[in-house]
């Protein structure tokens, strides 16, 4: 019996791998594949540690017509900046050779993460927001807003407004400062003081708060907005007035994964909204078998819960790139 090595990739290269128009354009396949019902993917399962206010993902998938397949592991501990000086969120991914299930990869999985759901944003943006989108505005400034403003600029170029909310003036700050030396003079960027302030009048709102009540309020909104709803990953989370989600257009990236943790599953369990609020999925819309925007005044919105299909086609991205430019190292981990 031959030799099996396994390809192993930190996190830090990764990062050097992968570009956001490559993976914008991966996660758009995988939405795609999904739609048109080619691909498997279980619902993720959960490890609750309480006591620590944190949680442990599983999330494995199959791309049937593109051979590929992976597992992800993920936590989210919002507390770990602060506490132990760690990220939320850090994840793990294996890429398995589906002809023979051999562990092609192990890799760091955080930057794929943060990138795949910042791709996922720009999707919906480009389906369902207005084609003359000049402003965003950002509700949360961290590492996922970060990645959201990455993407969304990368398919964009009417952009010319930023404004940025957060709880605290030091995030904002750091935002604001690392979004001025990456893009330089390029458009205006612009501290919002009050959740409103960063809202109002805005094309594309991002929310990517961990809240578990509603910070975005009904009348914070203007008509024609698209709103990509990001931090709602949890039972019991939610970002958005439940009163906006009964006058919009909803489509989620997965109806069960949306309707168990994403900015719907507050207002399903409430019985404020039902299924027949949900115009569809993400994928239905990109393979062309629902619309996405019909007119300049809906109110869209994009409830985004993380896929495994986005995490598996983004990490065999990766692992042709690093194979092509020989970087990462072997190891034989499979007698």
């Amino acid at each position: 019996m031959k030799r099996l090595d396994t390809l192993l990739l930190t996190d830090n290269e990764v990062k050097e791998l992968l570009k956001m128009s490559d993976v914008i354009n991966a996660v758009e396949i995988a939405f795609k594949e999904k739609g048109l019902n080619k691909v498997q993917m279980p619902a993720k399962i959960y490890l609750h540690y309480n006591r620590y206010n944190g949680d442990l993902r599983s999330m494995p998938a199959f791309l049937d017509r593109l051979e590929i397949s992976a597992a992800k592991i993920v936590n989210v501990h919002p507390e770990n900046p602060l506490l132990n000086r760690m990220p939320t969120v850090m994840a793990t991914i294996v890429l398995i050779d589906p002809k023979t299930g051999f562990p092609l990869c192990i890799m760091g999985g955080t930057t794929i993460t943060n990138m795949r759901t910042g791709a996922a944003g720009a999707v919906a943006a480009k389906y369902l927001a207005k084609k003359d989108c000049k402003s965003i505005g950002f509700i949360g400034a961290g590492a996922q807003a970060r990645t959201q403003l990455s993407a969304i600029l990368t398919i964009s170029n009417q952009i010319q407004e930023i404004r940025v909310w957060s709880r605290t003036k030091k995030t904002r700050s750091k935002f604001l400062n690392e979004a001025k030396k990456t893009y330089g003079d390029l458009y205006t960027l612009v501290p919002a003081h009050s959740i409103r302030t960063a809202t109002k009048g805005i094309d594309i709102i991002v929310t990517t708060t961990p809240s578990r009540e509603p910070i975005v309020k009904c009348d914070m909104i203007s008509p024609g907005v698209h709103i990509n709803c990001i931090g709602a990953d949890a039972v019991g989370k939610q970002e958005l007035d439940s009163k906006i989600l009964t006058k919009a257009k909803i489509t989620v990236d997965d109806w069960k994964q949306a309707a168990h943790s994403g900015e719907i599953n507050v207002p399903l369990h409430l019985g404020l909204i039902d299924r027949s609020y949900i115009s569809g999925e993400i994928g239905e819309i990109v393979a062309g078998l629902k619309p996405g925007r019909e007119n300049n005044n809906e109110i869209t919105i994009f409830v985004s819960t993380g896929l495994a299909i986005q995490d598996a086609i983004t990490a065999k991205l990766a692992f042709d790139k690093a194979k092509k430019k020989d970087i990462g190292q072997f190891i034989n981990i499979v007698k």
